[in-house]
């Protein structure tokens, strides 16, 4: 008799776990049939009327958005639109200006400076990701100030400086210029941002900082 309860219980976990099992590859197959219909449909939108469905795609992802030419171009080919429906329709959003990427361009770089204080290396990389055009990517970053650039990496090693005390100034060094070189500054600001830093609460740095590992974290 003390047996039997085991035996019960054993069997109950195996079935509750087979039905588990059996659950999630019926899930895992009604996913990929929902995918796979959803796939069908918009195949289907896309053979049907293509520069209709272009410009409904365009149109939600602006909604939700600024986008790049690029970007757009991208998410239509993704979605199986021909070249040349695609190409009508970005061509007549750029012509009323709804694709702008000189707007663009100029709204990213003040906007990533200001909220993430990255330097102008670090936006031109961003923008060449985004696709848009380098002369219109230098046009954007020329209206970046270098000396606002500067006072902001002094922002960012003033806000940071307080979590590197108790470190050697040589590990400050590292910590505060490497911060400063991911968010694209050159290294000479970086460096002279945190020496004068350090210098402004006692500590003075006379190691040479051209090394590449004074720009490791």
């Amino acid at each position: 008799m003390g047996r039997r309860p085991a035996a019960g219980f054993g069997a109950t976990r195996s079935g509750a776990g087979a039905g588990a099992g059996a659950g999630g590859r019926q899930e895992r197959l009604s996913f990929a049939g929902r995918a796979a219909a959803s796939a069908a449909a918009t195949a289907a939108d896309v053979e049907a009327d293509p520069v209709g469905f272009a410009r409904a795609s365009c149109l939600r992802l602006l909604e939700r958005g600024p986008r790049t030419r690029a970007e757009l171009a991208a998410a239509l080919a993704k979605k199986g639109v021909p070249d040349d429906a695609a190409e009508q329709v970005l061509s007549r959003f750029t012509e009323v200006g709804m694709i702008d990427d000189a707007l663009f361009a100029s709204l990213w770089v003040a906007s990533r400076h200001r909220g993430r204080g990255l330097a102008s290396r670090a936006l031109s990389q961003e923008l060449r990701r985004k696709g848009v055009d380098g002369e219109v990517a230098q046009a954007a970053l020329e209206e970046l100030d270098p000396e606002q650039e500067l006072a902001t990496a002094r922002a960012l090693v003033q806000r940071r400086l307080i979590g590197t005390r108790g470190l050697t100034p040589d590990a400050q060094v590292r910590r505060l210029a490497g911060m400063l070189a991911r968010k694209g500054y050159p290294a000479g600001t970086a460096f002279r941002v945190v020496r004068e830093a350090l210098a402004e609460q006692g500590s003075q740095i006379d190691v040479a900082f051209d090394a590449p590992q004074f720009l490791e974290d």
